[in-house]
């Protein structure tokens, strides 16, 4: 047991304060140290410690240890850490600034034991990250990230409101399991599920990270949406509706991912594809399911990270990630390439390879529970996820025709922060057990069992042949510059449509209010200078001796009246 307790959240917090003074000599090195000993620190923690205080009553729990949350506190200074390797050679404080306060507020989050200090940590996550996207420089990143704040701030507002009510009606501040009794634990709910990019909630990840910068790309992958995913571990284990939206979560990135030009967005549909997995995996709440997402977390945050790296490397070197404008790169990059392909191949469950083990797991949780349709989806979704990333990105990227573009190979950082992600893929697909026993609950579990082995070796052989056909007949959809909208087509087209509309009728009721006072303001004023102007009624003088006789009388009548008295 630690002696002195606090979350480790904090020295992430001080951390950018020390970063913000030093200069970039000094600066990516303690960007680097931080992580480390975050990590060293969470390893000496034990199961069951805390930090508490009480305010107005409450008992507010800055500290709270448990598998759950360590599991998450590794991966997120693993991934900063990796983060920060990878942007090594770039000289900017701002963003520096902003990653770590970022991941700072991410880490501190998943240590929260009670909703108000959850929604601190949420709130300086939200606002924190929004200035990775704003450090792309584009007037598409200022847009995009306005938009993505006012949807973060948003979601924020909605788990305040929630913790309000569930207080006033319940007295609970505690942030355990709510469930979706309540009207707070629904508002919560959807604070929840705006930041996982729940279906029509989930365009603001498409929108906002690919327009941030080359490494902005790869902190933005690793935290906002693997918060929310232990959030709703947290607080909504075993809840059956989250089943349906995690399989149709995924299932529609795939068909959007296979049609979009723009590499680094097709990685944004897979991330929130693979988010689907892990929703599914919350709502079947047994300890295998919640063990696999837990597991999917962990290994998600790692391969999407190697894929927006290898992106990350081409834009670098290349100026672009579209489709249509790369090709036969490989020549010039054969490390990134060869990542890239690990990344692929873990993201599309290969064998030995990461996704593997953890994927499995929530698949054979759902048929398990005799979840046949379920099970059916996330099958296809592997399928898609081979598809458009373990596929697609490489193929088009790397291999499809010359561009003729002959690039650099990427900075030896980022070759090495690759290099590094690439070997904990591998690592974890061939030796599971190491993570397994991170995992929140005992696991009595092979991945490498036959038949697991050969139904995904299966899948993945067809959608490599489909994709090879398709190729050679000349069927699959041509590569072409284009922007693909599907429910952000609302928030960007239609809803500034409807801003402006109401803008304009506010303008006319305005107007016809401006006239209404304008007329109303002569009117008075005319009956005012009729009445008491120098010919009115009102302003007419009266003769000297009425008043005195007027003011006699009042006499007499007062001192009639104190006599009496």
């Amino acid at each position: 047991m630690t002696d002195f307790l606090f979350n480790p959240g904090l020295i992430f917090l001080f951390g950018a304060a020390a970063v913000a003074l030093l200069p970039f000599s000094l600066r990516r090195w303690l960007a680097l140290i931080i992580p480390i000993i975050s990590i060293f620190y969470i390893i000496g923690l034990e199961t069951g410690d805390t930090q508490a205080a009480n305010y107005l009553g409450y008992k507010l729990v800055f500290l709270r240890v448990d598998k759950l949350s360590l599991l998450w506190g590794y991966i997120f200074c693993i991934a900063f850490g990796l983060g920060v390797i990878f942007a090594f050679h770039q000289n900017t404080r701002f963003q520096d600034i902003s990653a770590i306060i970022y991941a700072g507020s991410a880490l501190g989050a998943v240590f929260a034991g009670d909703l108000l200090t959850l929604f601190i940590f949420w709130e300086f996550a939200a606002i924190s990250s929004v200035f990775l996207i704003w450090a792309g420089g584009s007037s598409r990143s200022y847009g995009a990230g306005m938009r993505y704040l006012i949807i973060q701030i948003s979601s924020g507002l909605l788990l305040f409101a929630g913790m309000l009510i569930r207080i006033n009606s319940q007295g609970i501040i505690e942030f355990n399991s709510i469930g979706l009794e309540t009207l707070a634990g629904k508002l919560v709910f959807v604070a929840f599920g705006i930041k996982c990019a729940f279906p029509f909630l989930h365009n603001w990840l498409q929108d906002s990270y690919p327009e941030s910068t080359v490494s902005g790309t790869v902190f933005l992958s690793a935290f906002t949406t693997k918060l929310a995913v232990y959030a709703l571990a947290r607080g909504y284990a075993g809840t059956e509706l989250l089943i349906y939206i995690g399989a149709v979560m995924t299932a529609f990135p795939i068909f959007f991912a296979i049609i979009e030009n723009n590499l680094r967005k097709v990685l944004a549909y897979s991330l929130n594809s693979q988010l689907g997995f892990m929703v599914v995996g919350i709502g079947i709440g047994t300890q295998l399911s919640l063990n696999g997402t837990a597991c999917h977390a962990f290994v998600s945050v790692l391969y999407t990270a190697l894929l927006f790296m290898s992106m990350g490397a081409v834009l670098y070197r290349t100026g672009t990630v579209n489709a249509s404008e790369l090709g036969g790169i490989y020549k010039s990059m054969p490390y990134t390439t060869v990542f890239c392909v690990v990344g692929g191949m873990s993201i599309s469950a290969v064998p030995l390879f990461s996704g593997f083990v953890a994927k499995s797991m929530i698949l054979s949780a759902a048929a398990g529970e005799g979840y046949s349709i379920t099970w059916l989806v996330l099958l296809m979704g592997s399928v898609g996820a081979m598809l458009h990333s373990g596929i697609k990105i490489p193929y088009f990227a790397f291999f499809s025709r010359d561009s003729g573009k002959r690039p650099q190979e990427a900075p030896i950082n980022m070759i090495v922060a690759m290099g590094i992600t690439a070997a904990l893929c591998l690592l974890i697909g061939l030796f599971p057990s190491t993570l397994y026993l991170a995992l929140p609950y005992p696991v009595y579990y092979s991945p490498y069992s036959l038949s697991h082995v050969i139904t995904q070796l299966q899948l993945l052989m067809f959608s490599i042949l489909a994709f090879i056909l398709l190729i050679k007949l000349g069927l699959y959809q041509r590569e072409v510059s284009s922007v693909n909208l599907d429910f952000d087509i609302f928030y960007r087209r239609y809803i500034p449509k409807v801003i402006v509309f109401l803008i304009k009728q506010g303008m006319r009721v305005s107007t016809k209010i401006e006239k209404l006072v304008v007329k109303i303001f002569f009117s008075t004023s005319l009956w005012i200078r009729k009445h008491h102007g120098l010919d009115g009624i009102l302003a007419k003088t009266h003769p000297a001796g009425v008043m005195v006789s007027w003011v006699i009388g009042l006499l007499l009548i007062y001192l009639v009246l104190y006599f009496m008295g």
